[in-house]
């Protein structure tokens, strides 16, 4: 009940102070609308800045090197396969005739 009553106290002497000082209080408001308006495109740029980073042209030039690069590594992979398995050949050639 308290805070209910402190509310409504708060709320009208808010009214009053807006019908009274109504010059400053418009004052106030234009001064903060551009303040809000750079915040918030500021905080939209940031928070879009990873989509618009996926749709730009030169992003898609680093996933083709990436798929290159995986093919190059796995070209390479396979090589040092098939030399630890001559190398394995050849360890047991040794060990059959020692």
């Amino acid at each position: 009940m308290k805070v209910f009553v402190g509310g409504v106290v708060a709320a009208f002497l808010g009214f009053m102070g807006i019908i009274i000082g109504f010059h400053n209080v418009m004052g106030f408001i234009a001064g903060a609308i551009p303040l809000i308006l750079l915040l918030g495109g500021l905080m939209a740029a940031y928070l879009g800045y990873d989509e618009v980073k996926e749709k730009l042209p030169f992003n898609k030039g680093s996933e083709s090197q990436e798929s290159t690069s995986d093919s190059r590594l796995k070209e390479e992979a396979e090589k040092y396969k098939q030399e630890v398995e001559r190398l394995k050949g050849e360890l047991e050639k040794n060990n059959k005739t020692a």
